[in-house]
Order: structure tokens, then sequence, then C-alpha cells
């Protein structure tokens, strides 16, 4: 399964970006960072990323986070990720890297955070 991006603005400046598949290696990834960047263009900077569709994630794919999250730091936004489970949330952890991302258990939660 190959990775699809969607997203849906659910408040004024606050949107919820939604991934299913697989975020691995390759140009189809890309997008996220394009997402991202083409969403603060346009004043948008809160930012949900909605994981609970994706079922593999590897290092490029926690790269593109990484570079989302420098980009959205770099306006003074805000980016959280929702829904994220098993090897997803695992891949995060054994990296440390949900001590720098905000993880809740589902969009809602993130969203009235």
């Amino acid at each position: 399964m190959l990775m699809e991006i969607s997203q849906k603005e659910i408040a004024p400046g606050k949107v919820v970006i939604t991934l299913t598949g697989k975020l691995m290696m390759g140009r189809e990834s890309e997008q996220i960072v394009t997402a991202v960047e083409d969403l603060l263009k346009q004043g948008k900077r809160n930012i949900i990323f909605d994981l609970s569709g994706v079922v593999a994630i590897d290092s490029t794919g926690i790269g593109r986070f990484i570079s989302s999250y420098n980009k959205v730091g770099a306006v003074d936004g805000d980016l959280r990720m929702a829904g994220a489970t098993g090897h997803v949330f695992q891949t995060f952890h054994v990296s440390l890297l949900d001590t720098v991302f905000r993880f809740f258990p589902d969009v809602e939660a993130a969203a009235q955070a």
C-alpha cells in the first residue's frame, strides 16, 4: 500500500493532515513536507498529523516529520501527532522523538489540547 495524504481545516488556521499506508524512502513521502510548506504559506500554523492509518514508517518517513517540525517551529506554529500506535509509535519512541513531538491518542484529543 502506497502512502496517501489528505487534509482538512477543522478550525481557522488548524489543519489535520491524514496519512495512510507506508511512509518510506522515496519521492512519495516528500508530499508531507510539501503539504506543510503550502499550509504555512497560507498562514495555517497549527498542524495535526493523523497517523492512525499509517502501517509502516522508516527513517526517511521520520525525517519528513523532523523537517516539518522545524518548518512549523520556525514560524511559531504548533505540530501535533495523533493516532500513532504499534510499530509507528515505537519507531518514534526508540529514537526518543516521542519527547520532541506531542502525541495524542486521536485527532479529537490533539485538537482540544
